[in-house]
């Protein structure tokens, strides 16, 4: 099938490789001209495992071009995919539909009857109304709106494509429903399920699997708590709790908190939902506020290691990135670290494999280390924030060695307490019973 897709993030760059991957043809389209020159010459504005081959592949083949003309791309598309940003608006935290209105009304002045137009951003419930309300003030007729989320994992997200869990397809009428079920008939294959619902329901899908995901992960945060004061180990809960199937062993990682692109923005949308029905949700309110406040506490976690004081400490951070395998720093837990760090007065020397540029534009009174040794020499405290790959198998003794202090502070629980006290280090993990004390 012609697809057009519009937007070249995260969602709108992944999903419109991959359906060029099954064979359809794929055009993405985007405002920024960086971008897409970027994207003509092979270079990506994302980082994400597999993209680039996967994108130049399709590419060479034919099956996908990008462009920043909306009219020409679109010109033949039998779906239109909106996948533009949705951030959360400052002050209220609703999601910003300004980029999918603007999008939907320059795809009123050249939209075709019988082309259905797919909004797979994030959006509130309601906005498919929306959608159809701004074609029908263009005059536009005989176009169906439908909804499909994406349940995609930054540094999995080709795979998570690939091989759903299901995909979600919310429409009103059978002609949006055939043409989405012919765009992904390939996953049949995989028997991958596909569930058509109301388009209102679709969108509050997407929002109620991302706060019920949230909610596990503050969950086991406010678990971890109990266990550093009743001297318990949050792990060992979790693998407990994890391996009754009605609760599953994922999202029960104790750590620094959520960030990313999506749970906190989701989360605040949802609740801006349901303030305006008047349905309030206080499970998800608390959640947000328990996450908001486990964010800010773990700069109080490093100064503890370092009996209280930070002022002239040297701190070695490794991991920027919201979590391991991409290069988004949207709301990671190591921004309000990092600034509390240097607010405090301490030096930060930070190294992350992929997240440098990003972190760059956001962080301008800390020192970027070229790698994991360098970020480490000479520390104080060394403090793991996101767990790449090459963090679970460092050197300890190298790196106790190469340190001023002593203490690791693992915020991811990469390592065992015992491991690193017999390299000489003293560990601080996060819910695995008393800090410093012996197990």
């Amino acid at each position: 099938m012609r697809i057009a897709m519009i937007g070249t993030g995260y969602v709108g760059l992944v999903s419109g490789a991959c359906f060029a991957d099954f064979g359809h043809q794929v055009c993405c389209i985007d405002k920024d001209s960086g971008k897409i020159d970027g994207l003509h010459a092979g270079r990506m504005p994302i980082w994400e495992p597999g993209l680039e081959s996967l994108v130049k592949s399709n590419a060479e083949r034919g099956r996908l071009t990008f462009t920043t003309d909306l009219p020409s791309g679109v010109a033949d598309a039998e779906a239109i995919f909106i996948a533009v940003g949705t951030p959360a608006r400052r002050g209220d935290g609703h999601a910003d539909l300004s980029f999918v209105h603007a999008a939907v009304r320059e795809l009123a002045k050249v939209i075709k009857p019988g082309t259905v137009v797919v909004t797979k951003s994030t959006v509130p419930v309601g906005t498919g109304d929306e959608i159809e309300k701004i074609l029908k003030e263009e005059g536009v007729e005989g176009v169906s709106v439908a909804s499909n989320p994406e349940f995609l994992r930054e540094g999995a997200a080709i795979a998570d494509f690939k091989h759903p869990d299901r995909i979600v397809v919310g429409a009103e009428d059978e002609h949006a429903r055939d043409v989405l079920r012919e765009i992904y008939r390939p996953l049949f294959l995989n028997r991958a399920p596909i569930l058509f619902t109301g388009r209102r329901t679709a969108e509050l899908t997407k929002y109620a699997a991302n706060a019920f995901l949230a909610v596990k992960i503050s969950f086991i945060n406010e678990i971890a708590n109990l266990c550093e004061a009743v001297d318990a180990d949050v792990q060992d809960v979790a693998r407990g709790i994890g391996l009754d199937n009605r609760i599953g062993p994922k999202f029960l990682h104790a750590g620094p908190g959520y960030g990313g692109s999506c749970f906190p923005k989701d989360t605040l949308a949802l609740l801006q939902t349901a303030d305006k029905v008047g349905v309030d949700q206080r499970i998800v309110r608390t959640t947000v506020a328990v996450n908001d406040d486990r964010k800010a506490s773990m700069v109080d976690r490093v100064a503890a290691a370092l009996g209280g004081e930070l002022s002239g400490k040297r701190i070695g951070v490794l991991g920027l990135a919201f979590k391991p395998n991409t290069d988004d720093m949207r709301d990671a837990p190591s921004i309000p670290l990092v600034q509390s760090l240097v607010e405090r007065g301490a030096e930060v020397a930070a190294f992350d494999p992929v997240a440098r540029e990003q972190a760059e534009r956001i962080f301008t009174d800390i020192s970027f280390a070229a790698d994991a040794a360098a970020a480490v020499a000479g520390a104080d405290a060394v403090v793991i924030v996101t767990e790449w790959d090459e963090f679970r198998a460092l050197d300890l003794e190298e790196m106790a060695g190469a340190m001023r202090g002593r203490a690791l502070v693992d915020l991811r629980n990469v390592y065992d307490r015992e491991e690193a006290e017999r390299a000489g280090l003293t560990y601080f993990g996060v819910g695995r019973g008393r800090q410093g004390s012996a197990r």
